[in-house]
């Protein structure tokens, strides 16, 4: 972390070519202080959320480890998922509980771009781990005689590798260009989290790679994801629709339908908050979909 913490502490620093501006220290997250007679109900139902997310995916992620039977390339999948999730929701969840609870919703800017890295490997790693979980379904169920030799133990670990290796690969890349940043006015995130696209529009100077960054990351780590998962169910549904027997049928239906609810509230809300065109309309519509996928999906 101290490396981490070094490169950011650059970015409160003033710089001389920008005349007489003071560089800030600290943002303040607007979250949801609108709302001030519904601090303590949500502060109550976000930290039940959260702690029905670290209970239960520290159960699923037990009993998969304890049980030989569940030792199989799904489960392996859904091992990475259950490890990921709390790592995932508590890069949100505990930075937004004392500000609903105190009122002090002040962030340091070294804290926040620290919260918007490891936002983006969690959320980077959870894109691409989704699609390989829907390659599985999708080998499993349409090419079931093949699918002990396709999808093999070094099948199932490249796999997940490659999607823990793409989120540190955001990370370098979000460090390297916002340790150049600096920020000088306005202080206010109209967010609940550190969000990369609010956060860039505060700094000062030449924000253009971090907006290429941002939009290229969002095409590359949540559409292409997306129509890939999609590919994948379409061929999964029309395998399903061809099972002569009502039972296999459910049974299919039955083993995708909750991985294919998370995808869709995951993949559609990011699309719809980091995509629209419009990023300032409908703010607080797009503060509620971002409950979805920073909160509600790792439950």
């Amino acid at each position: 972390m101290a490396p981490l913490v070094l490169l950011f502490s650059g970015s409160a620093m003033a710089d001389p070519d920008t005349g007489n501006q003071t560089a800030i220290v600290e943002f303040v997250l607007l979250g949801f202080g609108d709302l001030p007679d519904l601090r303590v109900l949500l502060f109550l139902l976000f930290l039940g959320v959260y702690l029905a997310t670290m209970g239960v995916n520290s159960l699923v992620l037990l009993l998969v480890v304890a049980n030989r039977h569940l030792h199989t390339p799904m489960y392996f999948f859904l091992r990475n998922l259950a490890c990921l999730e709390p790592c995932y929701s508590s890069a949100m969840v505990p930075r937004m509980l004392p500000g609903l609870l105190t009122g002090d919703r002040t962030v340091s800017v070294t804290g926040c771009i620290t919260q918007m890295c490891f936002f983006g490997v969690l959320a980077a790693t959870e894109c691409c781990l989704l699609p390989a979980m829907s390659y599985d379904r999708h080998l499993a169920i349409c090419r079931p005689l093949c699918y002990p030799t396709l999808m093999s133990s070094r099948s199932c670990l490249c796999l997940a590798a490659g999607s823990w290796l793409s989120g540190w690969f955001v990370a370098t890349l979000f460090i390297v260009l916002l340790s150049g940043l600096m920020f000088c006015g306005p202080h206010d995130i109209d967010n609940f989290y550190c969000d990369v696209s609010p956060v860039v529009k505060l700094a000062c100077g030449d924000t253009r790679p971090m907006v290429v960054l941002d939009i290229a990351l969002s095409c590359v780590f949540t559409l292409l994801p997306f129509l890939l998962t999609l590919a994948s169910y379409a061929c999964i549904l029309a395998a399903i629709l061809r099972i002569p027997s009502t039972a296999g049928r459910q049974r299919a239906f039955s083993i995708c339908s909750s991985h294919l609810i998370v995808v869709s509230v995951f993949y559609g809300t990011i699309l719809i908050v980091h995509m629209h065109p419009k990023r300032n309309a409908l703010s607080a519509l797009k503060k509620v979909l971002s409950l979805c996928y920073t909160v509600l999906t790792p439950c």
